[in-house]
C-alpha cells in the first residue's frame, strides 16, 4: 500500500457551517471561489464541465447533497482521477473549511507548497465572499 505525503489546509469562516455548505456545495458557486477547478462549469449528466487555463476539458463529479457537510468531488482531467477531501464542519456559531491535500505521484515539493497555496488562496476567497454577504 502506499500513502502520499498530505497537507490539511483550513479556514474559519464566520457564518454557520450550514449556510457556507449551501453556498460551497452548490457548483454553480464554484468560479466564484474554485479557482482551481477552471471557469465556467455546465452541467453534463452527472458530472460539470469547466475548462482549465489551458482550454483542456475538466470534468468533476460531487458529492450528492448531504446532511454531514461533505463536499468531496472527483476532478477528471487528462485521463486522470484526482479524488478531492472537502469538509464544512460546524465551529461554533461558525463554520471551519477543510481541505486535504495530497501530494500525488509526479509532484515535487515546490508545486506541493504552489498547490497548497493555491487551495488557501481559494479558501480565502469563500470566506470573503461569504462573511462580506451577509
Amino acid at each position: 500500500m502506499k500513502t502520499y505525503n498530505s497537507r490539511m489546509v483550513t479556514i474559519t469562516i464566520l457564518r454557520p457551517w450550514q449556510e457556507v455548505y449551501a453556498f460551497a456545495a452548490d457548483p454553480a458557486n464554484m468560479t466564484r471561489w474554485a479557482a482551481g477547478l477552471g471557469n465556467s462549469f455546465v452541467r453534463d449528466g452527472e458530472f460539470w464541465v469547466a475548462s482549465d487555463p489551458g482550454g483542456n476539458p475538466i470534468h468533476v463529479r460531487f458529492t450528492p447533497a448531504n446532511a454531514f457537510g461533505i463536499l468531496d468531488h472527483d476532478v477528471h482531467v487528462g485521463g486522470e482521477v484526482v479524488h478531492v477531501a472537502l469538509r464544512v464542519m460546524p465551529n461554533g456559531d461558525g463554520s471551519e473549511v477543510a481541505f486535504l491535500l495530497l501530494q500525488e505521484r509526479g509532484m515535487d515539493d515546490q508545486q506541493f507548497r504552489r498547490d497548497a497555496a493555491a487551495v488557501r488562496k481559494d479558501l480565502e476567497t469563500l470566506k470573503a465572499i461569504l462573511e462580506n454577504d451577509k
